[in-house]
């Protein structure tokens, strides 16, 4: 695992192969990143499955209601397919957008 802060978020990245033992690992670490804005970049993944991915529904919802942001950039499913609670994104900047825009929100009381 590879992490990077920025100004507003974590960046952590994958530097393993297996999708599903990453955010197994991160579920089991959260409390190390807890305090911070997280973007996970698994965008090497090009056939990501739907399954694989819902391994970070647990990890996002209880970073959600610690009032802080969860953006996983990855481009491999179409957004159709991915449930609402997870905030999927094709690119890096289309992340820190939503981190952006969901720190204002935030600010602003929604």
């Amino acid at each position: 695992m590879k992490t990077i802060e920025k100004e507003n978020h974590l960046l952590i990245e994958n530097d393993q192969d297996s999708i599903t033992s990453f955010a197994s690992y991160l579920t089991k670490h959260h409390d190390e990143f807890i305090a911070y804005n997280v973007v996970i970049d698994i965008q090497k993944y090009e056939n990501l499955r739907l399954d694989e991915l819902l391994g970070f529904l647990e990890l996002s919802n209880i970073h959600k209601k610690q009032k802080k942001s969860f953006v996983i950039v990855n481009n491999a499913l179409h957004m159709d397919k991915v449930p609402e609670e997870l905030m999927v994104v094709p690119t890096l900047q289309e992340a820190e957008d939503v981190v952006q825009m969901e720190e204002i929100e935030r600010d602003l009381g929604f």
